[in-house]
């Protein structure tokens, strides 16, 4: 069973988010281990430069070597659906890294994680709570199974 992993910074709090994160995460349990990492947001007081770079000292040590990262940022490539179910069997073709799949806090990504990625993605030209960007992720990793496997989930 192919593997991958999503870093993202805090919990999700809300009871909402938390059920639409398991509807998608029993869906795809069947297909893939998905390992969810919840890194420490950084200090409230902080400014949000300094916060950015205190979550990404966290994110950084989440990260291992074998990893592809693919961070979700607003400066990122944008994908269509189909693009990013093609994207995903790419990574999962390498049989020495795994996906990882990295989201910033309320202030973004710091410099040295982006510098780190792979690739940079973007869900869109909206900014989203990291929360729902979780969920549409996740959302995103199940059509592009249900695409690959060609069911009838997604409407081309």
């Amino acid at each position: 069973m192919s593997r991958l992993t999503i870093i993202s910074v805090g919990k999700l709090k809300s009871p909402h988010w938390r059920e639409a994160a398991a509807e998608y995460l029993t869906r795809l349990e069947r297909v893939w281990q998905i390992s969810l990492i919840a890194v420490r947001d950084g200090e409230a007081q902080s400014a949000p430069g300094k916060r950015a770079e205190q979550e990404g000292a966290r994110i950084a040590a989440a990260l291992t070597p074998e990893m592809i990262v693919l961070c979700l940022d607003e400066r990122g490539k944008a994908y269509t659906s189909a693009q990013f179910s093609d994207l995903l069997v790419e990574c999962m073709q390498n049989k020495a890294r795994q996906p990882c799949f990295v989201i910033g806090g309320a202030y973004g990504l710091s410099e040295a994680v982006r510098q780190r990625a792979d690739r940079l993605i973007s869900l869109g030209p909206l900014t989203l709570p990291h929360e729902l960007a979780q969920i549409v992720l996740l959302e995103q990793l199940y059509r592009a199974w249900a695409i690959q496997t060609g069911r009838p989930y997604h409407h081309a």
